[in-house]
């Protein structure tokens, strides 16, 4: 019996765009899921092949990849999740309104409230700019937790922007977060996908660090356009900002993100500590491991939906202090379709963490 037959999954599940790696990722965790059956998978790329013949870690799934239209994919499903490239999901919009299952979608066409700023970033005009107007909600349960419980539709993150935002999301609650913030965070070569490019093949990438899209990746907007939002619901009139640098790691996965804030000579360890532990007292995937501890390292997170965050205070420098924040996750768990089946949980109305809370790999 195949998990798609199985009398115990209250849920049925598809996945659109099932050969990359954020596609991998989602088969892997809702083929584990408790309460969701995993029942279709659609691709243009290999198809009539089992899911077990391109991702090698699977073994008798009893499921293809099949090209057929999204409403048959959505056909008798409870959840549709779209792993689609960027500018791709945007030309589907008027066939997932006419859907009943609830969708999330992993690519940034919907994450934007602001088509202006979506052809800067993305480099094309919206096709459906009517998208942009509140309907999908953003998928960060960490601040809109309740939102995606009544959402249809949900924008997930991306995974530069999940990571740099948990960093910061208690500052700005607490209107510490004003002014030009300094982001620096290097990636695994997962986030470039699947297919390997000139800088992501890996005897390039295996001995090498470098920069890339310095100030102008396309994460940047989201990043300021919720973090503001988050200003705006603690109470604060501040404005936010931010200079971020990409930087490509050899590892191929996991996101290391610092943030350098200024804050006030009068904030010291003792109100950090609480500012982060207060707010993230209920969250079901983030470990607040403060200042003194250890640091945030992706080895510890690997695999898994766990994210970890730490920071360092520095002594008062001319009437200020110099706070380091510190952020590691999976790019493809947390970062992407462990993200997504978490809302997705939310939307069914099941715990938050279930089917994806398990340990990080060890070492």
């Amino acid at each position: 019996m195949t998990k798609k037959d199985s009398p115990a999954a209250r849920f049925r599940a598809a996945v659109v765009g099932g050969t990359g790696y954020g596609g991998a990722e989602l088969i892997r965790l809702l083929l584990g899921h408790p309460s969701v059956a995993l029942c279709r998978v659609s691709s243009i790329d290999h198809v009539g092949e089992p899911l077990e013949a391109v991702h090698l870690n699977l073994t008798n799934t009893g499921l293809i990849f099949e090209e057929i239209p999204l409403t048959e994919v959505a056909k008798d499903m409870d959840a549709v999740i779209l792993g689609l490239p960027h500018k791709v999901s945007s030309t589907l919009a008027p066939e997932i309104e006419r859907l009943q299952a609830k969708v999330i979608d992993l690519s940034g066409d919907y994450r934007l409230t602001d088509k202006d700023v979506y052809e800067e970033f993305y480099g094309q005009v919206h096709p459906h700019p009517e998208q942009l107007d509140g309907r999908w909600v953003f998928g960060l349960p960490e601040l809109y937790g309740e939102q995606i419980k009544n959402a249809n539709r949900v924008a997930s993150p991306g995974c530069f922007a999940t990571t740099i935002m948990l960093g910061l999301l208690p500052l700005a609650n607490a209107g510490l977060l004003s002014g030009p913030v300094q982001t620096v965070a290097a990636t695994g070569s997962s986030g470039s996908g699947a297919y390997a490019s000139v800088g992501t093949h890996h005897p390039i990438r295996a001995g090498n660090l470098k920069i890339y899209k310095p100030l102008r990746h396309q994460h940047t907007p989201e990043i300021e356009q919720v973090l503001n939002d988050a200003i705006r619901k603690g109470g604060h009139d501040t404005h936010f900002t931010l200079n971020f640098v990409p930087m490509s790691a050899p590892l191929p996965r996991g996101i290391l993100a610092s943030s350098f804030v200024r804050v006030p000579a009068s904030v010291d360890e003792a109100r950090v500590n609480r500012i982060f532990n207060d707010f993230y007292q209920d969250a079901a995937v983030v470990r607040v491991l403060g200042a003194q501890g250890r640091q945030a390292e992706v080895v510890a997170i690997k695999g898994s939906i766990w994210v970890d965050l730490s920071w360092a205070l520095s002594d008062d420098q001319d009437g200020g202090r110099q706070l380091v924040v510190t952020t590691a996750l999976d790019n493809l768990v947390k970062g992407g379709a462990g993200q997504a089946v978490q809302s997705m949980n939310l939307m069914l109305g099941l715990p938050e963490g279930e089917g994806v809370d398990a340990p990080a790999l060890w070492p």
